[in-house]
């Protein structure tokens, strides 16, 4: 302990000066600007201001390139409460609840419980990076490829809360997501499957090109066909900006779904996706009323804000401690860490202590300044974007959408797939098909492949009953059957009660 304050006292020495703080400020800055914007991720916002940071000293760059993390990961939640677009996969839980409080005219208060889960997220992740970076690093060195497996079947296991009461239709979802992996290049083989000759196929179709087909293209397709020219155009609501006492409300909500952000984020590789849904699931499970869930309800923007801004702190854990990035973003950071010829690992903390405090205090005054960003943006622009006119809205809606499909890797082909994808969104949309559930399959499909066949090639089916893999295993087999169960017994229940009002009868 007295080691970590004297690293921060020191750090404090360093950072507290004008070049540091302008550079988390502009970082922050531009890092909530880009995650706003959809189809830019923040590992992309990160690349782009690495090359600004080859003259810079290593703390500077540090200052300016964390500052762009932490506020790319909040900036992409925020076009998901307002225009029903998730600008990262992490974002798509906020998606679920957000966007119908900005239909309801509870825009501003959805914003406000964003702005205050992520800063909460944020800083309770750093204090756990500042306090078990090393500790925390050495549980997550001893897992196994069936760690990783049992641990994305534990995410995928979130479906069955995901579709609630139409479950079989959120299983095709989600299995409609896992297919969508088997397209492209084998992992470990390396041979072409279902391809069928197009070599733009050989990497599969591209997560951000998926994402915003299903989502903003078959959002903005589904209210064109329900669009009537008779009804109010748009719909204004005033900001509303919750008092303390509101969020205090929230308190556990934020808690439990930022120690999920926490430790799904030391997991290298996990990544903010597999926290955002299990922080929902698990805030679903202990709600009182579940049935909210889906509707607009507060506690699962703040489940999905704490952890995707606990996840940031986390995953830089495994880089600081065993040199591993957790996350993509992070391992831009560490790319740029490396440009700087500091080479992170065990030995960071004893060969460059001042990098180490420096990335503790750029967490920490990014967080800070992600809240007068957020609150600022959410009072004069964020909740704005809702009382644009119908018509104007989707016009710009349409626009970004294949502006951000081709910008990701400036390719019409991911135009293509973008609008391809939105017409599933709007034909799943029609029929009741969730799609929440596509983007958790395709974003865990390859992981988990990847980690199973290492898994046998390791251990073979041995490997599957290390006692973590089996503890993920049964917590997703209870996550499936509670679910069943409890609605078994409730439909029982009410059925019982029915049949005795009818004897009173």
């Amino acid at each position: 302990m007295a080691e970590i304050l004297q690293n921060l006292s020191y750090g404090a020495t360093v950072m507290f000066s004008f070049t540091p703080i302008l550079m988390i400020f502009l970082g922050t800055l531009v890092g909530i600007i880009m995650g706003v914007i959809p189809g830019i991720s923040t590992s992309m916002a990160i690349a782009l201001l690495l090359p600004f940071t080859f003259v810079m000293n290593p703390v500077n760059a540090v200052a300016l390139l964390i500052g762009c993390y932490a506020g790319g990961n909040y900036g992409g939640c925020v076009p998901a409460v307002t225009i029903g677009t998730p600008g990262s996969p992490s974002a798509v839980p906020t998606l679920l609840d957000g966007y119908p409080m900005a239909k309801q005219g509870r825009g501003g208060e959805a914003l406000g419980i964003l702005v205050f889960g992520s800063v909460f997220g944020g800083i309770l992740g750093t204090l756990f990076l500042i306090l078990f970076a090393g500790p925390m690093a050495n549980v997550a060195l001893r897992f196994w490829p069936s760690e990783y497996f049992a641990l994305c079947v534990l995410g995928l296991a979130t479906v069955a809360t995901l579709g609630g009461k139409a479950w079989p239709k959120a299983l095709i979802a989600v299995l409609f997501g896992l297919m969508l992996n088997t397209i492209g290049l084998d992992p470990i083989l390396g041979t072409p499957r279902f391809t069928f000759g197009v070599t733009r196929l050989f990497d599969g179709f591209g997560l951000m090109p998926v994402m915003i087909g299903l989502f903003a293209l078959g959002e903005l397709f589904h209210n064109i066909e329900n669009y009537k020219t008779t009804e109010q155009t748009h719909e204004k609501f005033k900001y509303i900006f919750p008092k303390i006492a509101y969020y205090w409300k929230l308190k556990w909500a934020f808690l439990r779904s930022s120690f999920v952000g926490v430790f799904i984020g030391i997991l290298p590789g996990a990544g903010s996706a597999i926290a955002s849904f299990l922080a929902y699931d698990v805030e679903k499970r202990v709600s009182k009323t579940p049935e909210n869930f889906g509707k607009g309800e507060p506690k699962g923007i703040a489940a999905s804000a704490a952890s995707d801004s606990a996840n940031t702190g986390g995953s830089i854990v495994p880089m600081l401690a065993l040199g591993i990035p957790g996350a993509p973003a992070v391992a831009v950071l560490m790319g740029a860490l490396m440009i700087h010829s500091i080479r992170p690992g065990p030995e960071l903390f004893t060969r460059n202590p001042e990098i180490v405090a420096s990335i503790y205090w750029a967490m920490i005054l990014s967080n800070l300044f992600i809240l007068v960003l957020g609150i600022l943006g959410t009072k004069a622009l964020f909740v704005r974007v809702t009382n644009v006119k119908k018509p104007i809205l989707y016009t710009f809606i349409f626009l970004f959408t294949i502006i951000g499909s081709y910008s990701i890797q400036s390719s019409i082909f991911d135009v293509g797939v973008c609008i391809a994808f939105g017409i599933i969104g709007w034909l799943f949309k029609r029929y009741g098909i969730p799609v929440a559930p596509v983007v958790l399959g395709l974003v865990l499909g390859r992981i988990m492949e990847m980690n199973f066949r290492q898994a046998l090639m390791v251990g073979g089916a041995a490997s599957f009953l290390r006692p973590f893999t089996l503890i993920f295993l049964l917590l997703a087999a209870a996550s499936i059957v509670v679910p069943i169960v409890q609605g078994r017994v409730k439909e029982k229940k009410m059925k019982q009660s029915n049949e005795s009002v009818s004897k009173l009868g």
